[in-house]
């Protein structure tokens, strides 16, 4: 193919398809509406702290294949860092104990038969439960196959949590297994965790638009696609405030935009509903960073803390209770649990509040099956975005596994790392 791919969206499904794409010599025109790619996965200077911070936290796996595809392509992979080993340590602020799950490098779990490695007050046999969500029917939920115990009060249901945004009670079981046949069930290997060493467009952003620029693809911020043009079945042009963008007869395009959006552009197109919030809170201090640079809470309001240079930043998932909570209060409510858990001082330092109230679909049985492929009705339009139906909850691995997917559709011959 000779004609050009329109990409509208520079969020991480477009990025990762527009990358694809260059990678296999086509010409790709990148199109995003706000002023700065990333999307839900970027980072700012923030003036309220002086200091640059991301706009959410989140935590690679070494299984993430995908990921460390792009980071490959984008010539970023060094740019991760963290623990040389899959652990991951808790800290439980109801009765104050605190562990680290230490995962056995290999397939075989070894270190199921070590109490010290294990979740406290759980015997080997009872992780033979996990197994239970690689069976799960498409009705299940977390909650009616995790059990009781502290397994799934310390390990299973902080998972899922964290990787649905969606609470326990109605988060997908089918989901979750999806996730631990790629992780934890898949050993220790499949486990380390990978942070960004300096932040989220170091890593994941900054390096796409160079590499985009290199292969000279045309990209244009602030450039709103408010309408689809389309006759005889194709799509035939963009409308844009700036004017209509025609489309040749070899030209294709992906729409790699939020479900909402893309539902906008397309009446009749089925995309999920309902949404999730995530709330993250950005405290200005210097902190210890311990043996992984990040803690798990268990029991409190806070889920994760992440030590970076000069800034504390925590995650509550599934927050839709929360979203609404004047700043200043869920500030007050979070820095006590910070600073038990890192041993700060109890006076709470500078501190922002960022809220992402429709921060991805929720990843209940019924939203999943709203969920499209990547193929539309129109012959050179396809779909990227967390929110396709890529078998996986809306991770950072999903979005970019769709715009791949997607890139794929488009005819990217060449480029490595894709077909997932």
């Amino acid at each position: 193919m000779s004609g050009r791919v329109h990409v509208i969206g520079a969020g991480l499904a477009g990025l990762a398809a527009a990358t694809a794409l260059a990678a296999g010599g086509r010409r790709v025109v990148l199109h995003e509406a706000g002023p700065a790619a990333g999307g839900r996965c970027r980072s700012f200077f923030d003036a309220t702290l002086g200091c640059r911070i991301d706009n959410g936290n989140h935590l690679l796996l070494s299984g993430n294949r995908a990921t460390l595809a792009y980071l490959r392509r984008i010539g970023a992979e060094a740019s991760l860092g963290g623990p040389a080993a899959p652990l991951f340590p808790f800290h439980d602020l109801a009765s104050g104990a605190r562990w680290t799950l230490r995962l056995s490098p290999g397939r075989l779990p070894w270190w199921l038969l070590s109490a010290r490695r294990r979740v406290p007050g759980t015997r080997p046999a009872a992780y033979l439960r996990l197994l239970r969500f690689l069976r799960a029917g498409p009705e299940a939920t977390v909650a009616e196959l995790a059990g009781d115990d502290a397994l799934a009060r310390r390990l299973i249901l902080p998972l899922a949590v964290a990787a649905l945004n969606t609470p326990p009670g109605e988060g997908s079981a089918r989901l979750l297994g999806a996730v631990l046949r790629e992780t934890l069930l898949a050993g220790g290997a499949a486990c380390r965790p990978l942070v960004p060493r300096e932040g989220l467009s170091e890593s994941l952003i900054d390096p796409a638009l160079g590499f985009l620029a290199a292969r000279g693809a045309e990209i244009g911020f602030s450039r709103r696609v408010g309408a689809l043009v389309t006759a005889g079945g194709r799509l035939c042009a963009l409308a844009t405030a700036e004017g209509t963008i025609a489309l040749g007869a070899e030209d294709r395009a992906i729409l790699a935009v939020p479900a909402p959006v893309a539902a906008a552009l397309l009446p009749g197109l089925a995309v999920p509903q309902r949404f999730q919030a995530i709330l993250n809170l950005h405290f200005r201090i210097e902190a210890p960073p311990g043996e992984a640079g990040f803690v798990g809470l268990v029991g409190g309001v806070a889920e994760w803390v992440f030590v970076k240079r000069g800034v504390v930043s925590v995650t509550i998932s599934a927050a839709n209770a929360l979203a609404d909570l004047a700043p200043e209060a869920l500030a007050a409510r979070v820095w006590p649990e910070v600073a038990a858990t890192l041993a700060l001082p109890q006076g709470m330092p500078p501190w922002r509040v960022v809220k992402e109230k429709r921060a991805s679909f929720a990843a209940t049985p019924a939203e999943d099956r709203r969920r499209p492929g990547a193929a539309t009705a129109l012959a050179n339009l396809t779909l990227a975005g967390d929110w396709t139906a890529t078998g996986l909850p809306a991770t950072v691995e999903g979005a970019i596994r769709s715009g791949e997917r997607a890139a794929v559709l488009a005819g990217a011959a060449g480029a490595d790392g894709m077909g997932h």
